[in-house]
């Protein structure tokens, strides 16, 4: 246990406050977890025999937020810090596997214990007399398992969403899953469906992030085309072509896994591939070919995205990715990296993209067998040319040419002509053909007009 990272003094103060007018109180949840294992603590919740009533009365000089005031919590203002504070309950059935039917409030900490999802979160802490730990939860944690408190099944079938927590702690903490919770989490996995949107792409995206994620999503990933379906035709999907050495979806995981934990860029490389059975077929020689795959990946990922009710930013950021990740950066089989080509990119996703996409583009090519990965060197190359092309402020958008718009127009050039021939014009740059000075671009629209 690391002692170096402690509860800020509103968390003290709370359960002082609330022990000296006569009542229990402990710290639960994840900010124990966290306190026990040596992690920056997050969100503070407070478990009382307290009733809200008796609770806002408590404070009563501090500004209280009746949060879910029915299910008996509470939020209390400390020195501007947020402290939820809920009354020990017991929970009546699930009708919608994600919230109680109903609840009664309980005097005692093990009912509101044994209604908690993992033991590893039901660990209570209290300043003076330290730990209060009624399902083990210390030992799990020191054994780095993930474990539900009582029946599996029945935790799931409660709140559906914890079969997901599960695979996020799993992925973030990098611990294993005990085998009945783990044997739940495939009998349950349809109750998903049940679940909102939103609260599936926040543990989602938590998920994908965590350093454990390519385990994860192998070995769940059953669970996961429960809310994406798309992605059960890349399982097992094996590619007959001579770059690769895994099916579709092991390779988009090594992929992922070889990666930073950007969202964009986890998300884009979980997707990248998703097409490719949709497009596979043989040529000739019976070598296996997905032409057109990044367009239609693209595609794909836009409507799971949208569906996951992912912000347009987000979307539209790993959309661009996964359509240009295949993007060539070579000419032919050149061992180094085309500045043109760059530049082209660059005028079509714009500066704050390419250097996720190379990102990308290494991840891929560190999933391939190792025969045809370009090396560390080829992709130091390639920053090195794009940070090169930035600092000399070399023309790759309209917007840098050395003509614009208005003097199209003086030229006599209307409407979509005027669109069409900036970029004509920007095309010629790139590639070298003319240089983007006014003179040379008026001499050569003078000479083609």
């Amino acid at each position: 246990m690391n002692k170096t990272n402690s509860f800020k003094p509103a968390s003290k103060t709370a359960v002082l406050l609330l022990k000296n007018s006569g009542f229990e109180a402990f710290l639960i949840g994840g900010s124990v977890r966290d306190f026990i294992m040596g992690l920056p603590i997050g969100d503070i919740d407070i478990t009382t025999n307290a009733t809200p009533a008796e609770v806002k009365k408590v404070f009563k000089d501090f500004r209280v937020i009746e949060t879910g005031i029915k299910h008996g919590t509470v939020t209390v203002l400390i020195d501007n810090e947020p402290l939820e504070i809920t009354t020990y309950r017991s929970e009546s059935s699930y009708s919608d596997n994600r919230h109680p039917d109903s609840v009664t409030f309980s005097k005692s900490l093990s009912d509101d214990v044994v209604r908690r999802d993992f033991t590893m979160n039901a660990i209570a802490y209290d300043f003076n007399d330290g730990f209060r730990d009624l399902v083990n939860g210390i030992d799990d944690i020191k054994n780095q398992t993930i474990r539900c408190i009582g029946d599996a099944q029945t935790r799931f079938r409660e709140d559906a969403l914890r079969i997901l927590r599960a695979l996020r702690f799993s992925s973030v903490l990098g611990f294993s899953i005990e085998e009945k919770t783990k044997y739940a989490i495939h009998e349950c996995k349809d109750l998903l469906l049940n679940i909102s949107a939103e609260r599936i792409r926040e543990e989602f995206v938590k998920l994908i992030c965590g350093k454990n994620a390519y385990s994860v999503l192998q070995e769940f990933s059953d669970v996961i085309a429960v809310f994406i379906p798309e992605i059960k035709p890349c399982i097992n999907f094996k590619q007959e072509n001579r770059h690769h050495c895994f099916d579709v979806y092991t390779h988009s995981l090594k992929a992922l896994e070889n990666s930073n934990s950007d969202v964009a860029i986890r998300l884009a490389l979980f997707f990248h591939d998703i097409a490719k059975p949709l497009v596979a077929y043989f040529d000739e020689k019976g070598e296996q070919h997905y032409y057109g795959h990044p367009k239609k990946s693209a595609e794909t990922t836009e409507k799971i995205l949208t569906r996951l009710r992912f912000d347009n930013e987000t979307k539209n950021k790993v959309v661009t990715l996964v359509a240009f990740h295949d993007s060539p950066i070579m000419v032919n089989d050149s061992v180094s990296p085309d500045r043109k080509r760059l530049k082209k990119i660059m005028s079509q996703i714009g500066v704050e993209l390419i250097f996720p996409l190379i990102e990308i583009k290494f991840c891929d090519n560190s999933a391939q067998k190792s025969e045809y990965y370009r090396g560390d060197d080829f992709y130091k190359e390639t920053k090195s040319i794009i940070n090169d092309i930035l600092k000399e402020k070399e023309c790759f958008s309209i917007k840098d040419l050395a003509i614009n718009g208005n003097d199209l127009m003086g030229l006599g050039f209307k409407g979509k002509k005027i669109g069409e021939t900036l970029t004509f014009l920007l095309d010629l740059v790139i590639n070298e053909k003319i240089k983007n000075e006014y003179d040379e671009i008026l001499s050569y629209l003078n000479n083609k007009k």
